[in-house]
């Protein structure tokens, strides 16, 4: 453990420069004290490594000073290869890069080591989208990407959710984000962070100024809060439900097992009260008419107006045009057919883009 430890230590100096011992122990998820046993540990050992005090000090390596430590274990080899995502970097205009890239540390691997690397495209394969959604256009996020590495401001034309026509907006592009198969872009406008859906651009156009990155920007950091604000301010919406437990099984599956609980004894009939939660009244009206006839809906008065509201409304759309189509004959009726309100594809993708992004 501590020999791969110093090896880290080396390739940070080396692919970084100096480094405080705050941020090496940081890094190495350690304490202080111990990097400074490192440092000392490998300056007994013949490897040029110095600390320099005061406020512009930290760990070095002496200039010039190159290490060969750069061997891969076989987990390191296997986990290499297994986070590669080709279709994202295809997306980003990558592909060949990553291609050529994954071939030669191949090619660079002892024997041993490339068997069990190349076993990992054999039997592992990760597809990041949702069901049923076969990816978007994107025509603009290869001119995105080349913007985010050069730091350079592009003009985009943006279409928000609902609008007729896009507006034009001036950003500096900070990062790009693939969240359930959907590519945003973080950038910064007015002098804050935004994020805005790459499949709504209608046109993005690079300018030749370059900007200078925030100081300290995070994209991880700042996306792992936005993500957490987003959740945090949802509206709680909470239903009460009675369930069969033959039915609870499926129950679990349709709306997850993490978001409901019993809350009360068996029920005349052996029914079970049940509590599910949804982070709004939209989204559990969808899951009651997936539920159908599996669960019965306790309180609630102002969801069941709608959801009976809805019901009605369909059954009179559809039901008109079956009248003297089909007949009576088929056994079918409404209580055997309950309709399935499953969301739209991008349904959650836009409620999401509205809270993340503050663009006016």
């Amino acid at each position: 453990m501590r020999a791969s430890r110093l090896v880290n230590v080396l390739l940070l100096l080396q692919t970084r420069g100096g480094l405080t011992a705050a941020e090496l122990a940081r890094e190495l998820e350690v304490s202080v004290r111990t990097v400074y046993r490192d440092v000392e540990a490998l300056a007994e050992a013949g490897v040029p490594i110095y600390a320099e005090r005061g406020p512009h000090g930290g760990v070095r390596l002496v200039d010039g000073y190159r290490t060969r430590l750069t061997g891969l274990t076989a987990d390191e080899a296997e986990a290499l290869f297994l986070s590669g995502l080709p279709g994202p970097a295809a997306e980003l205009g990558l592909g060949t890069v990553v291609a050529a890239a994954r071939l030669k540390v191949l090619a660079a691997l002892p024997p041993e080591l490339r068997t069990r690397a190349s076993r990992i495209n054999e039997r592992f394969h990760l597809d990041a989208p949702g069901w049923f959604h076969h990816g978007e256009a994107l025509p603009h996020l290869g001119t995105l990407a080349e913007a985010v590495w050069e730091s350079r401001r592009v003009a985009i034309g943006y279409r928000r959710p609902g609008a007729d026509a896009s507006v034009l907006r001036r950003v500096e592009p900070l990062g790009l984000v693939l969240k359930g198969g959907v590519w945003y872009l973080v950038a910064r406008s007015g002098g804050q962070e935004r994020t805005y859906r790459v499949s709504r651009m209608t046109e993005v156009r690079p300018e030749p100024e370059q900007f200078e990155r925030p100081e300290g920007f995070d994209l991880a950091a700042y996306w792992s809060a936005s993500i957490s604000a987003y959740e945090g301010e949802q509206p709680d919406t909470e239903i009460l439900l009675r369930v069969d437990p033959a039915n609870l099984a499926a129950v679990t599956d349709l709306i997850g097992p993490s978001r409901f609980d019993v809350v009360g004894p068996e029920l005349p009939g052996g029914a079970i009260l049940v509590r599910a939660r949804f982070a709004w009244d939209d989204e559990a009206i969808t899951a009651l008419f997936r539920l159908g006839s599996r669960v019965e809906l306790v309180g609630s008065d102002a969801i069941r107006a709608r959801l009976l509201r809805m019901a009605r409304t369909a059954l009179d759309q559809h039901g008109r045009a079956d009248e003297g189509a089909t007949g009576a004959d088929d056994g079918a009726t409404p209580d055997d057919a309950p309709p399935d309100a499953a969301p739209s594809p991008n349904q959650t993708a836009d409620a999401e883009e509205l809270a993340l992004t503050s663009a006016g």
